[in-house]
């Protein structure tokens, strides 16, 4: 997950140099008034992440394996510890209708 994530971070840092430089030698729009920096920014999300869709598919697919993994993992130890709670529970009533 924090390859994919750090993957995805190099995309955009990459195509935020690009627009920076296309944007400061004037081949692409500077923006309006002091939204210059906003205007990059935007840009730069704009490019990346159709690339980051396509580029980054099979780690994408990777990282979302290793959720999957998590939340089952997660939801066998919720479900072992209701079992135990639930056996627990049972076992005290059962003494408690046996005094």
């Amino acid at each position: 997950m924090l390859r994919y994530t750090l993957m995805r971070l190099g995309i955009f840092v990459g195509c935020l140099v690009v627009v920076w430089g296309l944007v400061y030698s004037g081949l692409a729009p500077r923006g309006l008034g002091d939204s210059n920096g906003l205007w990059i920014v935007t840009l730069a999300l704009l490019f990346s992440a159709p690339i980051s869709f396509v580029v980054l598919r099979k780690e994408r697919d990777r990282a979302s394996v290793q959720v999957v993994q998590r939340v089952d993992r997660m939801k066998a130890t919720m479900e072992a510890n209701r079992s135990q709670e639930d056996s627990a529970d049972d076992t005290s009533r059962a003494q408690g209708q046996a005094s």
